[in-house]
């Protein structure tokens, strides 16, 4: 067959492809039996400078443990800054407080509280 003066490269293969016996149905994808909860009851994101340097960090309390490093490293890539786990909490680089709420409000967060 050509089209537009240009034979197609799989035409000729198009006979062989009829004659293949029909497959298998494809198996259904398993269901993930109940989704990891990412958020404990509440997270707490507040403002810090001591202990930092004199540095201003955004800290992020109330993730659960199984989720502190995939969380951790979707916040650095979506708010382009570094990030650290510390004591059981993410804590970014610079002051973050409304752009981190407002990521974790669109993660699924139910109840996000700002600190001081």
């Amino acid at each position: 067959m050509k089209e537009h003066g240009m034979a197609n490269p799989f035409d000729k293969l198009a006979a062989l492809r009829d004659a293949l016996p029909p497959g298998d149905a494809p198996a259904p994808t398993p269901q993930p039996a109940k989704a990891r909860k990412r958020f404990l009851e509440k997270v707490v994101v507040r403002k810090e400078r001591k202990g930092h340097g004199g540095k201003t960090v955004t800290v992020i309390a109330g993730i659960a443990p199984g989720a502190l490093d995939e969380l951790c490293g979707e916040l650095k890539r979506a708010l382009g800054c570094g990030a650290r786990i510390e004591d059981g909490a993410v804590v970014l680089q610079g002051e973050l407080v409304e752009r981190a709420v407002a990521f974790l409000e669109g993660k699924g967060a139910a109840r996000v509280i700002r600190g001081g």
